[in-house]
């Protein structure tokens, strides 16, 4: 029988370069414990030594070291290892072996180690090497950040991501499995599918590698109810013995994209609500737990948030299994850049000259590797939609140009130079991406037949003049509502999505009015580090939640753009800023008397009111197109605002003083989220002060984050200010235990950090 072992626990870390890190016998015993996932960078202070668009947080080569034991019975088995993300350039070694090395720090890779390992202690050793921290446009992550997996099995074993499963076809009373299974050595596949423990199907594999199930009246995978199936796999040798098992999870269900009604979804139009996400989580860096990813997911679910796009690289697959079973579309997006490597920023959002580091070192040897394996790994979840090859890789002048355009500025490019903006010959010309598109949209057919290709292109009024959009089966469109009809009218038989969109309420009634238009993605779903413009400013603000995953204003604008359930929120600005009137928006009242105010309220209702101490200072009907935002300018007055919309309220107060803390801790395992508010006395969010933490008993502080711009205090300090009131606090918890919190001003407060027995 196959045994899993998730390693996570009691690695060996050096950060340095270590000439004999790879023999076994190294004596490790000073190197500190972690535990994985780790990053290493978020353990350091911001420095502005370091490169804007990553964040201001530090590289270098390090290593990781894992001894383990092995019984008697792995004689003749197989042992293989899978190393689920490592950021980047890994080399690994198994006793003194170096079996290999993987470059991408995004793609998923499994090792052989049967011919090394011995009954008794082993020891894995991986060389992590990052040393130019210039190699993205936004936070990477430095050191083992995602989960390592040990497979013990008979020599006979399926191999590595071996079975896929499709639904081949769907009626109202029927749907048929297609399963393809590929096996190491010998042996017959047999699959069982349950429906909450029931079996309701069986098949076998004659031989051929493939074989199909009939479900009878099946339950059907969809973002507003998305039932899993369970699907176990079994390699049977000729005597009928088990030598390998694999279980997945199976959605039912068939979608297509049409070019005239967008994305029709079990049968029925269906409307793409999406958002953009990076991969990182402020203090965590991207060392994130999956349950980090659920209390985002649901809070982006309430908002009516129906998908995810993985910006711009292969997801934790932890985040593909909670979209499974919580109900989000998935756009899986390869690639950044391919064999032009993109303006990297390292002292400023725009601010020339660039850096020049990046994946494209790597795209020629390895791109057929990462993608194959990308697909490969997360072809089985129901959730995802797509297959991206690359997001803005048409990006005009970075680096690829044409002749077609003399001059030309990207979606992005404020302030660039004016030589960066023309034609120059001497670049990589844009044809070349006609044939690299080809080139990966063929590999990703041969792996998974089921899905379409698309690309987010940035310059569709280029690639749809070379080619390079005839070589996808779908058009990402990234700011360029403007083309919709046009291009519409010029390729009708193409269908075209909003890959990447901004807020801007027009830019969702650009595909909501339009039913050839898929849908959108908003950028982005989730502020992130790094992409900054520029020192002290630490993380991109373009979400809908902040960093520590908290509600912006944005959010209450998107879900009265998204949903029907009657609210009105109130948010409070000081002015209208130049690209989006809500980022300078917060959850406050207060203020100088008489001092401007400008007052937003959120609602899906047609009319609201707003008063101020019981006064009515105005109210608005909102029409059809107005955002679902009514905006009233007042002067300052200290008291209590109240906004009613229909039979919805609001209520916002003057910002007063803490009186309490409010701790709210939310258990996953042995992680929990432990959400801190600072209350006055009325018991809304009071104004910020220092918060200090520390915890009694078998458990660690991994991180205190309050998604604060700038905030430059080290992620390792165990105290952090609050920011409107609120921080999160992230910990490992190894048995019960307390944590202990408190202010400077004499606040205290604990709770109970509670473990099963």
């Amino acid at each position: 029988m196959a045994e899993r072992v998730r390693l996570w626990e009691d690695w060996k870390f050096h950060l340095g370069d270590v000439a004999d890190g790879g023999f076994m016998g190294m004596d490790d015993r000073a190197w500190r414990t972690v535990c994985l996932p780790h990053d290493w960078a978020v353990e350091h202070p911001f420095d502005i030594s370091h490169a804007s668009g990553t964040g201001y947080l530090p590289g270098g080569t390090a290593w990781y070291r894992k001894h383990f034991t092995l019984p008697e019975e792995t004689v003749g088995k197989r042992v293989r290892m899978t190393f689920q993300g490592i950021y980047k350039h890994a080399r690994v070694y198994v006793n003194s072996h170096f079996l290999g090395s993987h470059a991408c720090g995004y793609t998923s890779f499994t090792m052989d180690l049967t011919p090394f390992v011995r009954p008794g202690e082993n020891v894995i050793a991986v060389r992590v090497e990052h040393e130019e921290v210039a190699d993205s446009r936004w936070y990477t992550v430095s050191g083992m950040d995602r989960d390592v997996l040990m497979n013990i099995t008979e020599m006979n074993a399926f191999e590595q991501d071996g079975i896929f499963v499709t639904t081949e076809s769907l009626e109202p009373d029927r749907a048929c499995l297609r399963i393809r299974s590929e096996i190491l050595g010998e042996g017959r596949c047999v699959c069982t599918l349950r429906e909450e423990g029931r079996i309701v199907a069986e098949s076998e594999d004659g031989g051929t590698g493939e074989s199909r199930m009939e479900i009878r009246a099946p339950r059907l995978w969809h973002p507003d109810h998305p039932f899993l199936y369970d699907l176990e796999a079994r390699l049977l040798d000729g005597d009928g013995r088990v030598m390998d098992t694999e279980h997945l999870s199976v959605g039912i269900r068939a979608f297509r994209f049409d070019p005239r009604e967008g994305l029709i979804f079990n049968g029925e139009p269906l409307k793409i609500r999406g958002v953009c996400v990076h991969h990182d989580a402020g203090c965590l860096g991207a060392a994130v737990p999956e349950c980090v990813w659920r209390r985002r997911l649901e809070k982006l679910k309430a908002c009516g948030c129906n998908a995810i796009r993985t910006a711009h690289n292969p997801p934790d697959p932890g985040l593909l299994h909670l979209c499974d079973a919580m109900g989000f579309l998935v756009m899986d997006e390869a690639f950044d850049e391919w064999e032009g490597i993109k303006n990297k920023w390292w002292q400023g959002h725009n601010v020339y000259p660039p850096k020049h580091f990046g994946y494209g070192e790597d795209f020629p040897e390895w791109h057929v590797r990462d993608l194959t394996g990308m697909v490969r790994r997360d072809r089985n979840h129901p959730s995802i939609l797509l297959w991206s090859i690359g997001n803005e890789i048409d990006y005009p002048n970075d680096p690829y140009v044409t002749p077609l355009f003399r001059e030309v500025l990207g979606n992005n490019d404020a302030g660039k130079p004016a030589a960066e903006r023309v034609y120059d010959p001497r670049k990589p010309d844009a044809g070349r991406l006609v044939t690299v598109a080809r080139e990966l949209v063929d590999l990703v057919h041969a792996v998974d037949d089921s899905r379409p290709v698309t690309s987010a292109m940035s310059f569709p009024e280029l690639s749809n003049r070379t080619g390079f959009a005839d070589t996808l089966d779908l058009s990402g469109y990234n700011y360029r509502e403007q083309f919709y009809d046009e291009d519409h009218r010029l390729y009708p038989d193409r269908p075209i999505l909003g890959s990447e969109n901004s807020h801007a309420p027009e830019a969702w009634y650009a595909a909501e009015d339009r039913k050839f238009i898929a849908g959108q993605f908003l950028w982005t779903g989730v502020d992130f580090l790094g992409e900054c413009r520029g020192w002290p400013v630490r993380i991109s603000q373009a979400g809908m939640l902040n960093l520590a995953g908290f509600e912006k204003p944005l959010y209450y604008q998107r879900r009265a753009l998204w949903t029907r359930q009657p609210f009105v929120r109130i948010a409070v600005g000081e002015g209208e800023s130049e690209r989006h009137g809500v980022w300078d928006e917060h959850f406050r009242w207060s203020g100088s008397p008489g001092e401007a105010r400008r007052v937003s309220l959120y609602t899906n209702q047609s009319h609201c009111r707003l008063f101020l101490n019981g006064r009515l200072v105005g109210e608005k009907d909102i029409g059809p197109r107005d955002g679902c935002r009514a905006v009233f300018e007042i002067p300052y007055e200290e008291g209590e605002l109240e906004a009613v919309a229909g039979d919805a309220r609001d209520q916002l107060r003057t910002t007063e003083a803490a009186e309490r803390i409010s701790l709210n801790a939310l258990k996953d395992g042995n992680i929990f989220q432990v959400e801190l508010e600072l209350q006055d006395m009325q018991g809304q969010a009071a104004k910020d002060e220092d918060v200090f933490a520390q915890v009694l008993g078998d458990a660690e502080i991994l991180g205190m984050e309050n998604g604060k711009p700038d905030d430059l205090l080290p992620y390792p300090e165990k105290h952090r200010m609050t920011w409107d009131g609120r921080l999160i606090l992230y910990l490992r918890v190894r048995s019960t235990s307390q944590l202990f919190v408190w202010t400077r001003s004499g606040l205290t407060e604990t709770v109970g950090l509670e473990m099963e027995e």
